[in-house]
């Protein structure tokens, strides 16, 4: 570890100062207006926000997406002021009453920073270490982009070498999600990742004392890290000549990601608020306020004060950052020359657009045979890892049971790793035995664009997950998840790891959209429009949570209206069915037993699987009825699973075959018949519902 001495480095002048100052008042008017909000980190980190805005990273704030722009990541979500103030200061496109509209019905300055609500917003950060595992992922995303265009390149003179900077307080580096991602950070030697720690002993309950007393600097030195801590000016506030010289030096370690830990004072330099947890999330009240006022020299009676020299200073951010931009679009253009065919493949990943052929890669299935769903989808994986070189994925540490290698011969490695398969830029991603930290890494790639990204684990395990999952359906990422062993029929080892009510909660989520094919053929069009969903609207999409079986189930004809989300499998042998069977995932082919046993009897019936109840929802009235004619009242859903998704889809003469309670340690086959799974008894369900629709 390192303390870097303050230095004359930085250019830094009476106006930089009065600058991050009004930052200050700002961020103290804008909590002080609506009433509510966190004043006390924006204000002690505005000289850290203003030297990354102002003097370290190449953005164009008129092109605030530009592809050679550094990331910036505000993980301390709740300090949303934080980054407001320095989009506005830096012509980003926030105004002044965007300021002044703080928190506030339809602004531009949500309570945390939303993607894709505000210009210059990189990533939704507010629950605490999210934003540290994002830009991780950023960054993982970015060696792989460089492998993709780029790879002989050296190191710092390619147009697709860029830095990605996270700000982070005591609360996000409390976290387990941190943890985890910064673990991985250290072993994948991300040195294009620079984390500023504000260390300012404050959480909401008082002195972080209540809770922390790890060294934490000597965490990251532990998790591999370049570690350097940075002391504050004499009078408490962050001396940003010593905070501009340890991001240069970060800059120059590129075999390891960077650790600046910044000893602040919340609230600095309010005089009664500052140091104290009242300042993390409440207003300091308008004495206090005044009291900042006078003490930065602003005057008390005037409230959103921004003097035209500030604004006129700040503003050059556009001149320099269009300088950049035009600076790095001349390498840009060198390397478009030189590589033409590269070029030509960068032009159509970054349109979202997939190769030519692509979809003839996808297997077709062998009827009849019993596959497995996670057995099929590491087929098709494999087949279009061959053909769409921006697909990239890995697993939790479950591989080999998720089925999620699409190269066994190239793994995302440092080049050091001692592994044979290991490439700074491979294909299979290595996430190891962090869940959450996988699932907001994946929103961190594909937030950084011009990849596809996918991770695996178990269906029981999407609880470890979910935050970030939740997070990849409110910024419409497109993101896949691979979920599989998704239900009891996964045997042995027991309640645990049998999933019950996971498919019902994620469902739960708005904009996840969940896909539980019911076999192989199901499994490869699920993947097939999987990808071409991202392609429909550019630049945004929609996670979906893919769910497979680890057991074999029969393999039926492909049917493409499987794309639809719901459709008729198997037709009513005369034509009209009076009751129709309705499953999803290892319990469509119970239905087709079932079926046969009431065809049998003479009973008309219909099977229709049920893959996506989001996409079956998506398609129009008269689709929707001719899949489940409202004229047909005798109904049973059989999934294996609560039975929450289906009482809509059933009304009340239906029936519900479903799992209410945990399951067991035994034979996947053996706890399928003992809770009810068989074809007998979704027979019997079905003849019950044919008496109660008569009724």
């Amino acid at each position: 570890m390192s303390t870097k001495p303050t230095t004359t480095d930085l250019e830094w002048t009476e106006l930089d100062q009065r600058a991050v100052d009004t930052a200050r008042v700002l961020a103290a008017d804008a909590v002080q207006r609506v009433g509510n909000g966190h004043p006390g980190t924006a204000m002690s980190l505005a000289p850290a926000a203003y030297t990354l805005f102002q003097k370290v990273m190449r953005h164009d704030p008129a092109d605030a997406d530009w592809v050679g722009r550094d990331r910036f990541v505000l993980s301390a979500g709740h300090s949303s002021l934080t980054l407001y103030t320095q989009l506005y200061l830096a012509g980003f496109g926030l105004e002044l009453d965007d300021l002044k509209s703080f928190r506030t019905w339809g602004s531009k300055t949500p309570g945390h920073p939303e993607y894709g609500h505000t210009v210059g917003v990189e990533t939704t950060t507010g629950p605490l270490g999210q934003g540290v595992a994002n830009a991780v992922g950023m960054a993982m995303a970015a060696r792989y982009e460089r492998g993709l265009f780029d790879p002989e390149t050296p190191q710092g003179e390619s147009p697709f070498d860029h830095f990605v900077y996270c700000v982070a307080g005591d609360g996000c580096l409390q976290e387990g999600i941190s943890a985890e991602a910064s673990s991985l950070a250290g072993h994948q030697k991300l040195g294009n990742l620079v984390l500023l720690w504000d260390d300012n002993h404050i959480s909401i309950e008082g002195d972080t004392e209540t809770a922390v007393s790890e060294d934490t600097v000597k965490r990251y030195e532990a998790y591999g890290w370049h570690v350097q801590r940075v002391a504050p000016k004499p009078d408490g506030d962050l001396d940003p000549h010593a905070l501009y010289d340890a991001i240069e030096a970060a800059k120059q370690v590129t075999d390891r990601p960077s650790f600046i830990a910044m000893r602040s004072i919340i609230a600095w330099p309010a005089p009664n608020a500052q140091n104290t947890e009242a300042a993390h999330g409440s207003a300091l009240g308008d004495d206090e306020v005044a009291a900042t006022k006078r003490v930065l020299g602003f005057d008390p009676e005037q409230s959103f004060e921004v003097s035209d020299e500030v604004i006129g200073h700040t503003r050059q951010a556009l001149e320099r950052g269009a300088q950049a931009k035009a600076e790095w679009e001349k390498s840009y253009q060198l390397w478009r020359d030189n590589n033409p065919q590269r070029a030509a493949e960068f032009d159509r990943v970054a349109a979202a657009e997939l190769p030519a052929g692509w979809e003839e890669k996808i297997p077709v299935f062998e009827t009849g045979k019993g596959v497995a769903t996670r057995a099929a989808s590491g087929k098709v994986l494999q087949a279009l890892g061959a053909v769409i070189p921006e697909l990239w994925g890995g697993s939790a540490d479950l591989a080999g049971s998720n089925n999620t290698t699409i190269d066994k011969t190239s793994s995302f490695l440092p080049a050091d790793n001692p592994l044979p398969e290991a490439s700074p830029y491979g294909r299979t991603i290595h996430f190891g035995i962090r869940e959450h930290s996988m699932a907001a890494e994946m929103n961190g790639i594909a937030l950084h664009g011009n990849t596809r990204v996918y991770g695996g684990t178990f269906l029981v395990f999407s609880d470890y997950m979910r935050n970030a999952v939740r997070l990849s359906a409110l910024m419409h990422l497109p993101v896949t998840y691979v979920w599989t062993h998704d239900s009891i029929g996964l045997g042995e080892d027991g309640p645990t790891h049998q999933p019950v009510e996971h498919l019902a909660a994620l469902r739960a989520i708005p904009g996840l959209n969940v896909v539980r094919p019911a076999d192989a053929n199901e499994t490869a069009i699920a993947w097939r429009e999987i990808l071409k969903r991202y392609t429909k609207v550019f630049g945004k999409g929609a996670p979906h949570g893919l769910i497979l079986t680890r057991q074999g189930v029969p393999t039926y004809e492909s049917n493409e209206e499987a794309a639809k989300g719901g459709y008729v499998l198997f037709e009513a042998s005369s034509g009209t069915p009076e009751v129709i069977l309705l499953a999803t995932g290892s319990e469509v082919h119970v239905a087709v037993e079932a079926r046969e046993q009431l065809e049998a009897d003479g009973v008309p019936t219909r099977v229709v699987s049920m893959p996506s109840v989001e996409w079956f929802e998506e398609q129009d009235q008269g689709y929707r009825d001719s899949v489940l004619p409202p004229s047909v009242k005798a109904r049973v859903a059989v999934e294996a699973g609560i039975g929450l998704t289906w009482h809509k889809y059933v009304g009340d003469a239906g029936r519900i075959v479903s799992l209410e309670h945990f399951g067991a340690s035994a034979d996947g086959k053996v706890l399928f018949r003992e809770f009810g799974f068989t074809a007998e008894n979704v027979a019997d369900k079905a003849r019950e519902s044919l008496t109660a629709a008569q009724r």
